[in-house]
């Protein structure tokens, strides 16, 4: 028994930890639901908890680069001390909660390129290696969040890429530690007015804080970018002629310079005045900007509705490749 415990010590001949998510897809405020299934190896332990994160790979700013990070937003205890005997089989239900701020990963059933989400699985085992596991999770847009996305494949622009950076949007109350930006790239008649936009949204239960980012061209050689803020409620979202309210905006960049820093558009929203774009050209991410993250046109042009959110905005990327690329243990660093 000593020797086995020695070899415990090392992780071998320890319990085992398998995670089955009953809810693998969900939303933003939503809850995913499962059980977390351990057998005992070859010898007692004493389990000293069972938690589970909702981890995320996110982009860091380090010096004068960046690099990928493994960032945990939300974090659950399910289970507090007990004793697993040798061989023995035992099953802890959970219910974890989803932020309201957490990223889209998945539209209609794809994966979102750049995005990965997983629920991971942290087993500490007293005077013995942890064992964890890690399942991918799949977040879609709320419907409010879809309108907006599907607004812009509607007015010719076509996905680009998604990352979450590391810090906080300048002037937009925010919860997590990092923000996702959805990018587009324009054709058709906005193609020589921008050079790409990004997407970012900031949800809660009342309602949406969007925030746009627009590299403006301003000349040949140069560009500048202008941005667009605005507040809407999930039931206004849902009832707004997004591909004018945005066309309008995207229209208004041509009409001021790069040295404009004043006015905003009232927009209706579902017959309300509930929103406005406030349209400038400072950095929003609180002092410090990221920069314009190039990389393949990985999606396609395709039309509005719920088949052409799905076409133009998704990669044919295999998940199984997408947990091994992003959440292998060596990729990246824990915050």
């Amino acid at each position: 028994m000593v020797f086995k415990r020695m070899l415990g010590a090392f992780g071998v001949g320890a319990p085992s930890v398998d995670t089955v998510l009953s809810t693998p897809v969900t939303q933003p405020g939503g809850t995913i639901r499962g059980e977390v299934r351990l057998k005992g190896g070859d010898f007692d332990a004493e389990i000293e908890h069972i938690t589970l994160g909702l981890v995320a790979r996110v982009e860091i700013e380090h010096g004068d680069g960046e690099h990928d990070g493994l960032g945990e937003f939300a974090r659950a205890r399910v289970s507090g001390p007990f004793t697993l005997r040798q061989g023995e089989e035992r099953v802890t239900a959970f219910e974890l909660p989803v932020p309201w701020e957490a990223p889209v990963s998945q539209i209609g059933g794809q994966p979102l390129t750049g995005m990965a989400v997983g629920v991971r699985t942290e087993l500490a085992i007293a005077k013995a290696v942890d064992k964890g596991d890690l399942d991918m999770l799949a977040i879609e847009p709320l419907p409010s969040q879809l309108r907006i996305l599907e607004a812009f494949l509607g007015l010719g622009f076509a996905f680009r890429s998604a990352d979450l950076e590391a810090g906080h949007l300048y002037g937009v109350h925010q919860e997590l530690p990092f923000y996702q930006e959805i990018e587009f790239y324009p054709s058709g008649r906005y193609a020589g007015l921008v050079g790409e936009v990004e997407v970012t949204f900031v949800a809660d239960p009342a309602g949406l804080q969007v925030v746009l980012e627009a590299d403006k061209r301003t000349g040949r050689y140069s560009s500048s970018d202008a941005i667009g803020r605005f507040h809407v409620s999930h039931q206004d979202a849902l009832v707004t002629d997004w591909q004018a309210e945005l066309g309008r905006w995207l229209d208004g960049l041509a009409q001021h310079g790069p040295a404009h820093h004043g006015g905003h558009y009232e927009g209706h929203h579902g017959g309300h005045h509930g929103g406005h774009y406030d349209e400038h050209h400072e950095g929003h991410h609180g002092g410090h900007h990221g920069g314009h993250h190039g990389g393949p046109g990985w999606g396609t042009v395709a039309a509005a509705g719920a088949a052409g959110v799905v076409g133009g905005l998704v990669a044919g990327e295999v998940v199984e490749e997408v947990v091994e690329e992003f959440f292998e243990d060596e990729g990246g660093d824990d915050w």
